[in-house]
């Protein structure tokens, strides 16, 4: 479930806390404790909305807007879908986060044999433009922005919500949509994927590319630490390769003959929030200011909104249990908590049942309601980043960047997963001297996820 591990004495007393991270916590921190980490205020911390953003992307924080709320939404047909779309946003929802059935995200019709029982199972089915007509009708796309979770027929998608919105009389200036589209976390974290690497990687830069020119509102990659944090890696691992796998895309459309400035500000990214409450702080924290510092000192970007680390930090699901499932309730809600500490722009939330259905109208709306009170009545908008200068969290925000920068030194090892090697995926074979292919085996990627099992 992602806890910290506790050993204890037989009397129950905590004699010793480590973190999933690896990070040793002590029972009491100091100012020596700065000191020990070489904390400095301004290069470290600095104001919110300041280089490096570790504080906060903007200087009033949730004083100037509460954040957007997302829950995944999705499921059986386009008109059930619709449905709750309408339902949620009546609720107060402020945007969209998109499910989609397996076999429309392993670009399968409903109809082709080899899909059977997996049809509107775990999301939308999608087999025509017909269906994105019917799900999306009466939305007000200009106001509402759409996350569309789906990676290896991401491009496809985004051009049936640019058509749907356009034949609804929106302008394609002023949709905001943030396909998913991050094919390599499929390959090593989750398996929804279709075509080798080089192509894959090269359809994301078509994306990338396509969006800068026609869709300005539009994020055209979602690059997902969260998968792969519910594949088993750490929370610093979680952000180390979420990180690998960015530079990927950006060296993709760098080679094109753009620079990192010109398209970088559009990328965004999903984490999740599970487990410890100062370990997630922490790696969000430090995230923001390793971004920041990664794109100014490796690709030259200065533009200050270029260097933001904006996405979505989400409830995870591997923290829910099936037993006793109200419990995921008061999880869900710390979670939030979790999420509101550490300054997320946009958030989604678990719901208390979503570790064995799709989430029920009253579950889903639970969720949409812990996020409402957490920004309105508990006093998490009342001052920006509230734990900033703590003893206890700024040392632990330097040690988790330690580790994230070992995850970078070291890269990722070299493994076996299932019956996939590092150089085959599923049915493919990963050959040839492609850039993507040795950009991403230099960073020790390549032990691959075969791709989803029961649709092969």
């Amino acid at each position: 479930m992602g806890v910290a591990k506790y050993i204890k004495d037989e009397q129950d007393g905590i004699r010793d806390v480590v973190y999933q991270s690896g990070i040793r916590v002590k029972t009491c921190y100091t100012p020596e404790d700065l000191a020990a980490v070489e904390f400095d205020y301004e290069k470290d911390l600095g104001h919110p909305g300041e280089f490096p953003f570790t504080r906060s992307l903007h200087p009033l924080g949730y004083r100037s807007r509460a954040w957007t709320t997302r829950q995944y939404t999705g499921f059986g047909t386009p008109e059930e879908t619709n449905k709750r779309f309408k339902l949620m946003i009546s609720h107060g929802q402020t945007g969209l986060n998109v499910a989609f059935d397996l076999p429309t995200q392993m670009g399968y019709d409903s109809d082709d044999p080899r899909v059977v029982g997996e049809v509107g199972r775990v999301g939308m089915a999608v087999n025509s433009l017909r269906d994105f007509e019917i799900a999306f009708k009466d939305i007000p796309l200009d106001r509402i922005g759409s996350g569309l979770t789906i990676n290896a027929v991401a491009s496809i998608m985004l051009a049936m919500y640019q058509s749907v919105a356009e034949k609804f009389g929106y302008p394609k200036e002023k949709i905001s949509a943030t396909p998913q589209n991050d094919i390599l976390k499929e390959m090593v974290g989750r398996g929804a994927w279709i075509f080798p690497v080089d192509p894959a990687v090269r359809l994301v830069g078509d994306a990338i590319e396509y969006s800068i020119r026609q869709l300005p509102r539009c994020n055209p990659v979602s690059i997902c630490g969260y998968h792969i944090r519910e594949s088993g890696a750490t929370p610093a691992q979680e952000v180390a390769y979420a990180f690998e796998i960015a530079k990927t895309y950006i060296e993709e459309v760098q080679d094109r003959g753009l620079t990192a400035e010109a398209f970088v500000g559009s990328f965004s990214f999903n984490f999740n929030v599970y487990g410890n409450l100062w370990e997630q702080i922490a790696k969000f924290r430090a995230a923001r200011k390793l971004w920041a510092r990664m794109l100014k000192e490796e690709y030259a970007v200065t533009n200050p909104k270029n260097l933001f680390l904006r996405g979505l930090f989400g409830g995870g699901g591997s923290g829910l249990t099936k037993a006793q499932p109200e419990n995921n309730i008061m999880r869900g809600a710390f979670y939030a908590l979790a999420a509101a500490l550490s300054g997320a722009q946009t958030t989604a939330l678990c719901s208390f049942d979503e570790a064995y259905t799709i989430p029920t109208p009253r579950a889903a709306l639970l969720s949409l309601r812990t996020l409402e009170i957490i920004m309105d009545e508990v006093g998490l908008r009342d001052t920006v980043d509230p734990l900033a200068g703590s003893y206890f969290v700024e040392t632990l925000n330097k040690q988790m960047e330690e580790k994230i920068l070992a995850e970078h030194a070291g890269h990722l090892p070299h493994r076996r997963v299932g019956p996939a090697t590092v150089h085959q995926v599923g049915h493919h074979v990963l050959s040839g001297p492609g850039p993507a292919f040795e950009r991403f085996q230099r960073a020790g990627h390549l032990a691959v996820v075969p791709r989803a099992a029961q649709l092969s």
